[in-house]
């Protein structure tokens, strides 16, 4: 019916087989973003938010979410994660204060993890919007997208650029 893998014959939604394919090391790198005011990246430099510390919290939320994936990506197989990395770094240019998102994620499986990075790289984000919107709700999240993979059948992928 379609080259779509996860859809049956009928085209109904299903989870792919991944019985016969072969197990390999696999990566995946995502990216994300926050836009804050001044206040609050002021604010979470000096770790003056009240919630407590957005950067070690929002840490903690991505590499929860990235093992939690499969329980909200309704076609996610459940993968045994070997580790999972999130760092950050701020971008200050002409008055707006970018804090960036990186997420690293890897696995030896019979499937990649790029949805386990960008959940991650999600959750991370939206972690620091929650920690910091009695500030600002005009924080803007995005883009979120997946930099690199590696392993698998289909082979590597790496993001020229996000425009």
């Amino acid at each position: 019916m379609s080259d779509l893998t996860h859809f049956n014959q009928q085209g109904r939604a299903q989870m792919v087989d991944v019985t016969n394919k072969e197990t390999t090391f696999r990566t995946a790198a995502a990216a994300s973003s926050v836009r804050v005011n001044q206040e609050i990246y002021e604010k979470i430099t000096a770790g003056e938010i009240g919630k407590g510390d957005v950067l070690g919290v929002a840490q903690v939320a991505g590499i929860m979410a990235a093992k939690q994936t499969s329980t909200i990506i309704p076609m996610c197989h459940p993968l045994p994660l070997s580790g999972v990395d999130v760092s950050f770094e701020w971008i200050v240019k002409e008055q707006t204060y970018t804090l960036e998102i990186a997420t690293f994620v890897k696995t030896t499986g019979k499937t990649g993890v790029e949805m386990e990075a960008l959940t991650c790289a999600s959750a991370v984000a939206l972690t620091v919007y929650d920690m910091c919107k009695a500030i600002d709700k005009g924080m803007v999240i995005g883009p979120t997208y997946l930099m690199e993979k590696t392993g698998g059948k289909s082979g590597d992928f790496t993001r020229e650029n996000i425009e």
